[in-house]
């Protein structure tokens, strides 16, 4: 039991997470202070996360926030706490101790790219912007006017990435070439997808192809403006989804111009099952994955699935640079968990899904939710029950816009110079599209 001795905050939020924590319940303390944190007094704010931090045997972020309990006032203990926050995946409670550390110290470059770190991680890109922008003059171009123009980016102000974009020489020291080279990319990506997709604060698909090179082929029907903005938070696959999204793969493939000879299967077995109904669908030999093969698309269910398997990290990591011909598609990709490589296309964005083989929650015979059996046939069987699916496209909620194939293939003819080139680096960030999530 840790037994370290802290004053009870008297903050709402701090108290219940206080309270949380007397019942040893540290995921319930974090969840209290999730939102809201940011004008916290940071007296009360630190005890509560050293009672965490130990608890957790997190040793330097209990230390960091018992240097802050004590001086609370003092800029190298603000910065310290923040620091250790970010390390031990909590961001968001770093950020107002990083802001009155740089209020303490203007001009800190190490406290305001660690601010802006903070800021990033949190998907919070204006505010990264923004305290960017307030210390200018003191920026080096590597990596501040950097961090300022894919920030600018990510948050879907254009035209400040481009203007910063313009004053900023190539980098003397080699360890920034990539991040060059996809910043300029992005920007690239931007001029091809601006005529045809309007690039605000609801385009999805646009968006989704500036920050990542991937083509969204659905949106989610439920829900547009009601927070998802196109995603689905949590999803019961079903066989026609799978066979939509095969056949807009088929789609933008055609509108691309690219001429693929075969489908690779990947080693899990969802992405071998939609692998084998691509493989009929596109009329194309079926071939287990190798990383050096052309011309070929390479098809997953979920790339966090492939992740997990024996092979998956090495597979991942000859996937992240492209092979000549190569075409990556994604049939669910998890946007609050994005997977290590992000796929040239993919069917629809998720927080939560359940494929249409796996056991699905169903109302039991007594009303009750309970899950079903999972689907163990053969593979090929399921891929076959996939073809004679329906692609018809759910209405859902009337609420969402229209998106017929043609304007997905119209996008997709417009930025084919644009689309599958570079690496395949992950995505960070949500982009500047949000949408609602659980937590």
């Amino acid at each position: 039991m840790f037994s370290r001795r802290y004053r009870r905050p008297k903050t709402p939020e701090l108290l219940q997470a206080w309270q949380a924590l007397d019942e040893d319940d540290i995921p319930a303390a974090l969840r209290h202070l999730r939102h809201g944190t940011d004008d916290l007094p940071l007296d009360q704010l630190a005890p509560v996360v050293a009672r965490i931090a130990g608890r957790a045997g997190f040793e330097d972020l209990r230390t960091a926030a018992d240097a802050l309990t004590a001086r609370p006032e003092k800029a190298r203990a603000l910065y310290d706490f923040g620091y250790a926050c970010i390390e031990r995946g909590v961001p968001h409670l770093a950020i107002p101790a990083l802001r009155q550390a740089l209020r303490q110290s203007p001009d800190s470059t190490v406290i305001l790219r660690e601010l802006v770190s903070a800021y990033e991680r949190e998907g919070r890109h204006r505010e990264a912007v923004d305290v960017l922008t307030a210390h200018e003059r003191g920026l080096a171009d590597w990596p501040d006017r950097y961090l300022l123009v894919f920030n600018a980016l990510m948050a879907g102000d254009l035209a400040l990435a481009r203007r910063h974009h313009a004053r900023l020489p190539d980098p003397q020291d080699a360890m920034w070439l990539p991040a060059r080279a996809r910043q300029r990319a992005m920007l690239e990506r931007a001029a091809g997808a601006g005529p045809v997709s309007p690039l605000d604060a609801t385009d999805l698909r646009g968006w989704q192809y500036v920050i990542g090179g991937t083509v969204l082929t659905t949106l989610s029907p439920y829900g547009f403006g009601a927070g998802m903005s196109g995603r689905f938070a949590w999803l019961q696959d079903t066989h026609d989804q799978c066979l939509g999204g095969l056949v807009r793969l088929k789609a933008i493939i055609g509108a691309a111009g690219v001429r693929p000879t075969s489908v690779s299967l990947l080693p899990d077995r969802a992405s071998r099952i939609l692998g084998l109904a691509a493989a009929r669908l596109l009329e194309l030999p079926a071939e287990p994955f190798a990383p050096e093969r052309e011309e070929t698309v390479v098809v997953a269910y979920d790339l966090n699935d492939v992740a997990g398997t024996e092979e998956g990290p090495e597979i991942l990591g000859r996937l992240f640079e492209r092979t000549p011909g190569q075409i990556l598609h994604e049939h669910a990709s998890n946007w609050t968990d994005p997977p290590v490589v992000a796929a040239d296309s993919v069917t629809l964005l998720h927080q939560s899904a359940t494929a249409p083989w796996d056991g699905q929650l169903r109302a039991g015979e007594d009303g009750d939710v309970e899950r079903g059996a999972p689907d163990s046939r053969p593979e090929e069987e399921i891929a076959a029950d996939i073809l004679a699916a329906d692609a018809t496209s759910d209405e859902g909620d009337g609420a969402t816009p229209a998106d017929p194939v043609e304007r997905l293939t119209d996008f997709v003819s417009a930025v084919r110079d644009t689309w599958l080139r570079g690496d395949r680096a992950g995505l960070s960030s949500a982009g500047p599209v949000s949408s609602a999530r659980f937590l």
